[in-house]
């Protein structure tokens, strides 16, 4: 390791819940924009049962009790602790080597747009303790990063479109950095001008819990189901008559918002196949990236594409196919692994608050101005 370089871990469980990606970061200077290498990187399972929980609770379901939400916080934080130690492990390196990881927890519900009592009350909630993860594994840890932009008025999403722009802008051509995680967000990076982001809707979440639904399987490997099917162009047409699609950003959503009840009221009376629902719902994450990338940054050249949903060439080719003469490929073109960009960025985060540096971008999430984002426990 150079003698100015720093380690630290990120950590994270997406909307999908499909595991923990942890990676392991060395950033070569103690400068805001200093280079950061991946070092090592992982995806470690859920416990089936917790992560069944977890996906209840994300998608609109209600805790038994707050004994129940206690526990889930310990059971998630002692998840991510263990994907932190064993990372280290399969890196061989020392818990005291790191400087300190940066942990995003599991989200079990997202309401900026909150409303209770006849007052605004907006709230986002990710659990996993730091104070367990900072104990169990012996290095200072950064969670808890969303709630401060919330509170300052902003959406707490999306955080990493400052990171994907010092990894991925370039000033010959604009670009937007598509993540395809359980819900879809891009970040606008345009050839000149300021950096801005939102959240365009489901991706991974919808198709894959359908898919588990009809198949057993937890998600349609490289668009095959949905190969299987037509789409449905009256359906297709009610999803997105949805007006969360139609609000201007920022703006953000998740699991509790596009569920399957929330697809099984706007399917028609006339059952239709499996599959066809499946290639419906693969197109509407199709469509709504792509109409929100016309209408904010018609002049973009190039899509680079992170998260789960890269691995599905079908969607791909879909989204490919809405934006003629916009190139859409995956960031891994570019050096950066798009399993793990996620998990870098929250290395990064816990290094901004570290330092004292502001972790949001407010023209991204509508904030009132930068903070200092996250809660410091120290091992």
């Amino acid at each position: 390791m150079r003698a100015s370089s720093q380690l630290f871990l990120g950590l994270i469980s997406g909307t999908s819940a499909d595991g923990i990606d942890a990676a392991l970061v060395q950033f070569d200077d103690d400068g805001e924009h200093a280079r950061c290498d991946l070092l090592a990187a992982h995806t470690y399972r859920w416990d089936d049962a917790l992560r069944a929980r977890l996906v209840h609770l994300g998608q609109g379901g209600d805790c038994t009790s707050l004994d129940e939400l206690g526990s889930l916080d310990v059971l998630v934080a002692d998840a991510f602790a263990s994907a932190a130690l064993a990372l280290l492990e399969q890196a061989g390196v020392a818990a005291g080597d790191v400087r300190a990881l940066g942990s995003h927890g599991q989200t079990v519900r997202h309401r900026p747009g909150a409303v209770a009592f006849g007052r605004p009350a907006p709230f986002t909630l990710q659990i996993g303790d730091g104070n367990v993860i900072a104990e169990r594994s012996g290095v200072t840890t950064v969670a808890d990063f969303r709630r401060r932009d919330v509170a300052a008025g902003g959406h707490g999403a999306p955080l990493l479109p400052a990171l994907h722009a010092a990894l991925l802008a370039s000033p010959d051509e604009s670009r937007a950095v598509l993540n395809l995680g359980g819900i879809a967000n891009l970040t606008l990076l345009p050839r000149t001008g300021a950096v801005r982001g939102f959240d365009t809707g489901p991706a991974n979440a919808l198709l894959d819990a359908w898919c588990e639904r009809h198949t057993g399987q937890a998600f349609d490997a490289d668009g095959a189901f949905a190969a299987r099917g037509q789409v449905d162009g009256a359906l297709l047409q009610s999803l997105l008559a949805d007006p969360w699609f139609a609000q201007p950003p920022p703006k953000s959503t998740g699991r509790e918002q596009f569920h399957l009840a929330w697809l099984q009221t706007r399917l028609p009376s006339a059952t239709l196949r499996a599959e066809d629902v499946q290639a419906t719902l693969l197109e509407l994450t199709a469509a709504t990236i792509a109409d929100a990338l016309r209408a904010t940054q018609p002049d973009t050249m190039r899509v680079l594409a992170c998260g789960g949903g890269v691995h599905n060439r079908r969607l791909l080719g879909a989204i490919a196919a809405r934006l003629p003469g916009m190139a859409v490929e995956s960031t891994a073109a570019h050096g950066v692994d798009p399993d793990f960009v996620e998990a870098m960025g929250f290395a990064w985060l816990a290094r901004q608050t570290l330092a004292g540096r502001p972790g949001n971008l407010p023209a991204v999430t509508g904030a009132r101005g930068p903070r200092v984002l996250g809660a410091i426990f120290q091992a």
